[in-house]
Protein backbone atom coordinates (compact mmCIF):
# COMPACT_ATOMS: atom_id res chain seq x y z
CA UNK A 1 0.00 0.00 0.00
CA UNK A 2 1.00 3.68 -0.72
CA UNK A 3 3.03 5.36 1.05
CA UNK A 4 0.39 8.43 2.28
CA UNK A 5 2.66 12.07 3.98
CA UNK A 6 -0.21 14.40 4.72
CA UNK A 7 2.54 16.66 5.89
CA UNK A 8 4.21 17.17 2.81
CA UNK A 9 1.01 16.73 0.80
CA UNK A 10 2.83 13.68 -1.32
CA UNK A 11 2.08 9.96 -1.95
CA UNK A 12 4.33 7.69 -2.36
CA UNK A 13 3.86 4.88 -4.30
CA UNK A 14 6.07 1.61 -5.65
CA UNK A 15 6.30 -0.06 -9.06
CA UNK A 16 8.55 -3.85 -9.39
CA UNK A 17 9.79 -4.43 -12.80
CA UNK A 18 9.37 -8.43 -12.39
CA UNK A 19 10.24 -11.09 -14.69
CA UNK A 20 12.77 -13.33 -15.80
CA UNK A 21 17.06 -13.12 -15.22
CA UNK A 22 18.32 -10.78 -18.10
CA UNK A 23 14.76 -10.88 -19.43
CA UNK A 24 15.48 -6.45 -19.48
CA UNK A 25 14.36 -5.19 -16.42
CA UNK A 26 17.24 -3.42 -15.75
CA UNK A 27 17.41 -2.01 -19.01
CA UNK A 28 13.89 -1.14 -18.83
CA UNK A 29 15.20 1.33 -15.46
CA UNK A 30 18.40 2.72 -17.39
CA UNK A 31 15.87 3.86 -20.16
CA UNK A 32 13.69 5.23 -18.28
CA UNK A 33 16.07 7.36 -15.98
CA UNK A 34 17.90 8.78 -18.84
CA UNK A 35 14.88 9.38 -21.13
CA UNK A 36 13.11 10.66 -18.16
CA UNK A 37 15.71 13.10 -16.25
CA UNK A 38 13.86 16.17 -15.38
CA UNK A 39 11.15 13.66 -13.85
CA UNK A 40 13.86 11.46 -11.69
CA UNK A 41 15.25 12.82 -8.38
CA UNK A 42 18.67 11.58 -7.37
CA UNK A 43 20.44 8.58 -8.99
CA UNK A 44 19.71 5.33 -9.81
CA UNK A 45 20.56 3.15 -6.73
CA UNK A 46 22.29 -0.35 -7.84
CA UNK A 47 22.40 -3.39 -5.10
CA UNK A 48 24.82 -5.98 -6.92
CA UNK A 49 24.05 -9.47 -6.87
CA UNK A 50 26.34 -11.94 -8.25
CA UNK A 51 24.53 -12.19 -12.32
CA UNK A 52 21.92 -10.12 -11.25
CA UNK A 53 21.25 -6.60 -9.38
CA UNK A 54 17.88 -5.09 -8.33
CA UNK A 55 18.25 -1.36 -9.05
CA UNK A 56 15.98 1.88 -8.04
CA UNK A 57 15.13 5.17 -8.43
CA UNK A 58 12.34 8.10 -7.44
CA UNK A 59 10.70 9.05 -10.22
CA UNK A 60 7.96 12.44 -10.33
CA UNK A 61 5.53 11.17 -13.33
CA UNK A 62 4.33 14.77 -14.64
CA UNK A 63 0.75 15.54 -16.35
CA UNK A 64 -1.21 12.96 -13.40
CA UNK A 65 -2.71 14.94 -11.77
CA UNK A 66 -2.92 15.08 -7.60
CA UNK A 67 -4.91 12.43 -5.70
CA UNK A 68 -7.04 14.30 -2.36
CA UNK A 69 -4.51 17.31 -3.08
CA UNK A 70 -1.19 15.58 -3.00
CA UNK A 71 1.77 15.17 -5.43
CA UNK A 72 2.45 11.27 -6.28
CA UNK A 73 5.89 10.16 -6.30
CA UNK A 74 6.87 7.26 -7.56
CA UNK A 75 9.66 4.58 -6.88
CA UNK A 76 10.78 2.47 -9.65
CA UNK A 77 12.53 -1.10 -9.02
CA UNK A 78 14.11 -4.42 -10.25
CA UNK A 79 14.00 -7.48 -9.20
CA UNK A 80 17.13 -9.83 -9.55
CA UNK A 81 15.14 -12.69 -11.99
CA UNK A 82 17.69 -15.58 -11.13
CA UNK A 83 15.79 -18.32 -9.48
CA UNK A 84 18.06 -18.41 -6.59
CA UNK A 85 17.24 -14.64 -5.64
CA UNK A 86 14.15 -15.53 -4.30
CA UNK A 87 14.31 -13.66 -0.70
CA UNK A 88 15.30 -10.37 -2.22
CA UNK A 89 12.53 -10.52 -4.78
CA UNK A 90 10.23 -11.10 -1.74
CA UNK A 91 11.78 -8.30 0.25
CA UNK A 92 11.90 -6.11 -2.99
CA UNK A 93 8.35 -6.42 -3.65
CA UNK A 94 7.02 -6.19 -0.25
CA UNK A 95 4.80 -3.06 -0.19
CA UNK A 96 4.43 -2.83 -3.98
CA UNK A 97 1.38 -0.78 -6.07
CA UNK A 98 1.80 -1.73 -9.31
CA UNK A 99 4.11 -4.82 -11.47
CA UNK A 100 5.31 -4.84 -14.42
CA UNK A 101 6.44 -8.35 -15.79
CA UNK A 102 9.02 -8.21 -18.25
CA UNK A 103 8.72 -11.25 -20.34
CA UNK A 104 11.52 -12.46 -22.89
CA UNK A 105 10.81 -12.75 -26.44
CA UNK A 106 13.93 -15.55 -26.86
CA UNK A 107 12.47 -18.91 -27.92
CA UNK A 108 14.49 -20.28 -25.09
CA UNK A 109 13.22 -18.48 -22.73
CA UNK A 110 9.60 -19.32 -23.22
CA UNK A 111 9.97 -21.98 -19.68
CA UNK A 112 11.67 -18.95 -17.30
CA UNK A 113 8.77 -16.38 -18.32
CA UNK A 114 6.36 -18.75 -17.07
CA UNK A 115 8.10 -19.76 -13.86
CA UNK A 116 8.66 -16.19 -13.09
CA UNK A 117 5.20 -15.46 -13.89
CA UNK A 118 4.65 -17.99 -11.24
CA UNK A 119 6.76 -17.04 -8.82
CA UNK A 120 5.01 -13.55 -8.55
CA UNK A 121 1.91 -15.25 -8.65
CA UNK A 122 3.05 -16.94 -5.41
CA UNK A 123 5.04 -14.03 -3.44
CA UNK A 124 1.69 -11.60 -4.37
CA UNK A 125 0.29 -14.52 -2.41
CA UNK A 126 1.87 -13.90 0.55
CA UNK A 127 1.66 -10.51 0.99
CA UNK A 128 -2.27 -11.51 1.03
CA UNK A 129 -2.40 -9.71 -2.46
CA UNK A 130 -3.76 -11.27 -6.12
CA UNK A 131 -2.47 -11.38 -9.21
CA UNK A 132 -5.46 -10.97 -10.72
CA UNK A 133 -6.47 -7.48 -9.06
CA UNK A 134 -3.11 -5.85 -8.68
CA UNK A 135 -2.34 -3.13 -11.53
CA UNK A 136 -0.19 -5.35 -13.48
CA UNK A 137 1.10 -4.95 -17.03
CA UNK A 138 2.73 -7.25 -19.18
CA UNK A 139 6.16 -6.48 -21.76
CA UNK A 140 7.04 -8.46 -24.64
CA UNK A 141 10.83 -7.74 -24.31
CA UNK A 142 13.56 -8.18 -27.31
CA UNK A 143 10.85 -7.93 -29.95
CA UNK A 144 13.89 -6.06 -31.84
CA UNK A 145 16.07 -9.55 -32.17
CA UNK A 146 13.90 -10.84 -35.33
CA UNK A 147 15.54 -8.52 -37.49
CA UNK A 148 18.60 -10.48 -36.61
CA UNK A 149 17.39 -14.16 -37.63
CA UNK A 150 17.58 -15.27 -33.54
CA UNK A 151 14.41 -17.17 -32.95
CA UNK A 152 11.62 -15.46 -31.23
CA UNK A 153 8.05 -16.69 -29.58
CA UNK A 154 5.25 -15.01 -31.14
CA UNK A 155 3.24 -12.22 -29.78
CA UNK A 156 0.15 -14.57 -30.03
CA UNK A 157 1.61 -17.33 -28.20
CA UNK A 158 3.00 -15.07 -25.57
CA UNK A 159 -0.42 -13.85 -25.07
CA UNK A 160 -2.32 -16.97 -24.59
CA UNK A 161 0.52 -18.65 -22.69
CA UNK A 162 1.43 -15.44 -20.03
CA UNK A 163 -2.35 -13.59 -20.58
CA UNK A 164 -4.34 -15.44 -21.39
CA UNK A 165 -6.27 -15.79 -18.04
CA UNK A 166 -4.46 -12.59 -16.45
CA UNK A 167 -6.14 -10.18 -19.47
CA UNK A 168 -3.75 -7.10 -18.50
CA UNK A 169 -3.03 -4.76 -20.93
CA UNK A 170 0.68 -5.68 -22.81
CA UNK A 171 2.85 -4.28 -24.75
CA UNK A 172 5.81 -5.64 -27.37
CA UNK A 173 8.82 -3.80 -26.81
CA UNK A 174 12.67 -3.88 -26.78
CA UNK A 175 13.66 -2.20 -23.93
CA UNK A 176 17.57 -1.47 -25.41
CA UNK A 177 15.94 0.63 -28.31
CA UNK A 178 13.16 2.46 -26.12
CA UNK A 179 10.39 0.98 -28.07
CA UNK A 180 6.97 0.28 -26.10
CA UNK A 181 9.40 1.20 -22.82
CA UNK A 182 7.06 4.56 -22.20
CA UNK A 183 4.09 3.12 -22.94
CA UNK A 184 4.25 0.27 -20.88
CA UNK A 185 5.30 2.68 -17.60
CA UNK A 186 2.59 5.29 -19.03
CA UNK A 187 0.01 2.12 -18.33
CA UNK A 188 0.83 0.89 -15.40
CA UNK A 189 1.27 4.46 -13.80
CA UNK A 190 -2.36 4.42 -14.64
CA UNK A 191 -3.44 1.27 -13.73
CA UNK A 192 -1.70 1.99 -10.43
CA UNK A 193 -3.00 5.56 -9.49
CA UNK A 194 -6.76 4.75 -10.24
CA UNK A 195 -6.45 1.80 -7.58
CA UNK A 196 -5.13 3.86 -5.15
CA UNK A 197 -7.78 5.94 -5.74
CA UNK A 198 -10.34 3.39 -5.45
CA UNK A 199 -8.51 2.53 -2.68
CA UNK A 200 -8.79 5.77 -1.18
CA UNK A 201 -12.46 6.13 -1.65
CA UNK A 202 -12.91 2.74 0.42
CA UNK A 203 -11.00 3.91 3.53
CA UNK A 204 -12.38 7.14 3.28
Amino acid sequence: MANFNLKDRVIECKIVYYGPGRGGKTTNLQYIHKAFKKQTTGEMISINTKGDRTLFFDFLPLGLGKIKGCEIKVQLYTVPGQVRYSSTRKMVLKGVDGVVFVADSLEVRRKENMLSLKDLQQNLAEQKKSIFKIPLVLQYNKRDLAKESIPLLSVKLMERELNGKLKVPSFPASALKGTGVRATLQECLKLTLQHLQRELKWAG
